[in-house]
This record gives C-alpha cells, sequence and structure tokens, in this order.
C-alpha cells in the first residue's frame, strides 16, 4: 500500500517467552483479553459476526510490539515502507530483501503476540511469472516469518492467488488504486466512479474470492461501490479511503500518528496523534540542554 494514497540482526530471532510481552495498559485491556494468535479463520468469522477488523502498517519491532498492544488484528508490512522509511517517492524500488528484512524485525517485535502478520509483495515480486509469485510467496512464510501476503490485482491475478493458496500460503488481495500500477493508472486517482469501472472491481473482488483469496484491500474507491463489493464476497474488505462499509480499515501507521512531514493529508485521512510535533520539540530541547551544559545532569552521571 503507498503512503501518498493509502508502505537483518539475528535472522530468525523471536522472543523466548511470552513474559518478554509488556502487559498493556488499562485503556487497551479490553481490545488484548484474547490472547489467541488471529488467524484467516478469525478474520471471517469476524466478518461473519458483523465485527469491524483494524490493520496497521508495521516496519520495525518497536511499532509492531506497540500496535500489537492495541489490539490491531492485522500487521502489514507495507511496501510502503519504500516512502515512508526509505524515502523514495513511490513504492516501486523496494525488493524482496528490503521485505524480508522488515517483515523479520516485525515479527520478531510481535513475539508472542496476537496479531496477524501480513507480508506485501513488492513490484515484480509476482508479476512475471506464476513460479516466480509462489516462490517468492513462499520465502515470506520461510524467510520473513508472515503469515501471509498480500499482493495488487484483481480477475488477471486469479490464477496466481489460486497456484500460491494451492501451495498452503495464505493470500490478501489489494484492488481499486494499485499503487504498483501508478504509471498505468495515471497517477494516484479515485478508482471506479465509471459504472464499467464499478462493474470490473465487484467482479475482480469475486475473482480473486473464487481463487482462494482470504480477504482484499479496497482502496480509494467510492463509498457505495466499496459497500457494493463488500456485500458481494464472503470475506472480509479491509478498506482505505473505502467508506465506512468495508468490514475492516488500515492505514499506515506513521500517518496515523502524525508522524509525516505535513504535507500527506488526503481526505480519507484521520490523525490520531502529533507524534511528530512533539519528536522535533523532543529533540530540541535535548539540543538545548546540551548546548546550554545542562544534560547531563548530575543524576544522568555514574
Amino acid at each position: 500500500m503507498q503512503d501518498g494514497t493509502s508502505g537483518n540482526g539475528a535472522l530468525y530471532g523471536t522472543p523466548s517467552a511470552p513474559a518478554q510481552r509488556t502487559a498493556p495498559c488499562a485503556s487497551n485491556t479490553a481490545n488484548t483479553a484474547d490472547t489467541r494468535r488471529v488467524t484467516i479463520h478469525t478474520l471471517r468469522a469476524m466478518k461473519r459476526r458483523r465485527e469491524k477488523m483494524t490493520m496497521i502498517t508495521a516496519y520495525d519491532a518497536t511499532f509492531a510490539r506497540l500496535l500489537d498492544r492495541a489490539g490491531a488484528e492485522l500487521l502489514l508490512v507495507g511496501d510502503s515502507l519504500g516512502m515512508v522509511v526509505q524515502g523514495h517517492d513511490s513504492t516501486l524500488p523496494v525488493t524482496m530483501d528490503d521485505m524480508l528484512y522488515h517483515c523479520r524485525a516485525v515479527a520478531r517485535g510481535r513475539g508472542a503476540g496476537r496479531a496477524h502478520i501480513v507480508g506485501d509483495m513488492p513490484f515484480m515480486s509476482y508479476q512475471a511469472s506464476i513460479d516466480d509469485a509462489v516462490r517468492n510467496a513462499g520465502r515470506f512464510l520461510k524467510e520473513g516469518m508472515a503469515e501471509s501476503v498480500k499482493l495488487e490485482g484483481g480477475a488477471a491475478m486469479a490464477d496466481t492467488v489460486r497456484r500460491i493458496v494451492s501451495a498452503g500460503i495464505p493470500v490478501m488481495g489489494h484492488i481499486g488504486l494499485t499503487p504498483q500500477s501508478v504509471h498505468q493508472l495515471g497517477g494516484y486517482k479515485v478508482q471506479g466512479k465509471s459504472e464499467a469501472e464499478a462493474d470490473r472491481l465487484v467482479h475482480d473482488a469475486q475473482a480473486l474470492e473464487a481463487a482462494g483469496a482470504y480477504a482484499i484491500v479496497l482502496e480509494t474507491v467510492p463509498a457505495p461501490l466499496a459497500a457494493r463489493i463488500s456485500e458481494a464476497v464472503a470475506i472480509p474488505t479491509i478498506g482505505i479511503g473505502a467508506g465506512p462499509d468495508c468490514d475492516g480499515q488500515v492505514l499506515v501507521c506513521y500517518d496515523l500518528l502524525g508522524l509525516g512531514t505535513g504535507e500527506f493529508r488526503p481526505k480519507f485521512l484521520k490523525q490520531y496523534s502529533s507524534l511528530g510535533t512533539e519528536a522535533v520539540d523532543a529533540a530540541s530541547r535535548f539540543r538545548d540542554e546540551v548546548r546550554a551544559g545542562r544534560f547531563p545532569a548530575p543524576e544522568h552521571c555514574y
């Protein structure tokens, strides 16, 4: 998922015991009381019960630990990291090695936690051939410690999804605005505004479901169309810029926390904090105290 519209250490190390996980604060206890690991079956059951689900991007161990404690059902290791972590202007430069590195970090951070980890398949890791797609999807589980993968595209990707699923790898689809196709789409624009485009997206969702996808991201589509798609499939839909009637919602963690530069303010984004401003203020105060000789004070010294 692309940040502008919506992102090695010990190779296989994980926290060795649940005790390493800090207890959630009292305000989050209700969200984290069920400590069972979220699976694709958990998500399907939530849709049947009409319970909303939350997916948040995570790119490192610290954020994975915090977002899991907050009760998010899914942590998406998004190729949006190319923009919010690496500083690119699109997701296209992100590599498999980049994604596997960050997936491992997120898996270690979640540790004994509950959230389901989704690895975002980067550009050209699945488009060239189905064999490439299966092999790279397998690497996400085997090397990246993810529990499912996400890929972009609708009916054209159905055979690829079917083969990956047949290899025992859960797949989340992604339709609407697909950032890896930004040049083909002509920019980051709302998709499905015409009747023909809307019908195509409904068909795309149904084709992905038939191919075995366990959920579908709907990005930047009109809210009535997202509601129509959500009713047309039995698998969960997760919206970003797709209105309130999806079965869940996803945001980039840096965006919802207000860690951006301030230029990124799409209509669908709600900032729940202003950590960027707070970080600048804290670093400035540290600088001032160092320059004035107030830090380190005696209590900070051995």
